[in-house]
């Protein structure tokens, strides 16, 4: 099976050679409770994790090229499979061995982040069911957690306007916006989802924030982890740094060209 050769010199980790894997549609690329020894970033294909609930298959998510899965046996090693990853179509993945987990998280940092975001909503859902379960036994199906929905009101007043579309994605009518694409990994959906305009993924999932000050005034934020950059009328952001706007200002996130537009009262 193919996977990530890590070249090194002199003991360092220096560079680091993919090494890819093809799985036929209809194949199992692992199975519940298999034993975990690698992680996977899809290149082509689509991916369905699904996992038996109560004696019934589910699918929990479907993941598509960027995502990755099987990330839990990079943290424990040697740890079963807690559900199944079935190929829908021909796939094409990266596989990473415990040899190169490090390298990879040293040279993505948006891997890492992802990763974080994805572990602390495991424990959020994990704490949620724990509390609720006090004097009750709850269905996790029940249980009202929704982390894949985004919880602010759109904004009337405030909104990015893709160039070439003239698509309009309306702010969130709260103090941060976030602006990237949906992530089936974390299951995070950000306020302004630009996966319908951004063909290449050239966005983060979580690529930046605008900031809706007290006084009225806007800002862009980069997010830490945004692998293709963030422009304010050509300039391009600093991560964690915000970078004032007002309306008509052309803000790019990756290769994506937004015009900023706020309603003057």
């Amino acid at each position: 099976m193919a996977k990530f050769k890590v070249k090194s010199a002199k003991g360092a980790h220096d560079s680091l050679e993919p090494m890819r894997t093809q799985f036929a549609q209809g194949s199992v690329i692992f199975a519940e409770g298999d034993l975990g020894l690698a992680m996977y970033v899809i290149e082509t294909g689509t991916v369905e994790i699904r996992k038996n609930l109560g004696g019934e298959e589910r699918v929990l998510a479907t993941l598509a090229k960027g995502d990755f899965f099987g990330e839990m046996c990079m943290l424990e090693e040697e740890s079963p499979r807690s559900a199944t990853a079935f190929a829908i179509e021909d796939v094409t993945a990266v596989m990473i061995d415990q040899s190169a987990f490090t390298f990879i998280l040293k040279h993505n940092p948006e891997i890492a982040i992802r990763m974080m975001r994805k572990l602390v909503i495991r424990l959020q859902q994990t704490t949620q069911l724990l509390e609720d379960a006090v004097g009750h036994k709850v269905d996790i199906e029940e249980s009202g957690i929704k982390d894949t929905e985004s919880g602010a009101e759109p904004d009337p007043n405030a909104r990015l306007v893709e160039i070439g579309s003239g698509i309009t994605f309306p702010l969130a009518d709260s103090r941060d916006t976030t602006v990237g694409r949906i992530d089936p990994v974390t299951g995070i959906l950000p306020d302004v989802d630009l996966t319908p305009v951004d063909g290449k993924r050239s966005i983060s999932r979580r690529h930046a924030r605008i900031r809706h000050e007290d006084d009225g005034s806007y800002g862009v934020i980069e997010d830490v982890g945004t692998m293709n950059g963030t422009f304010v009328n050509g300039v391009r952001l600093v991560a964690g740094r915000l970078v004032p706007v007002v309306s008509g200002d052309a803000v790019v996130f990756g290769t994506i060209q937004c015009r900023f537009e706020i309603d003057e009262s």
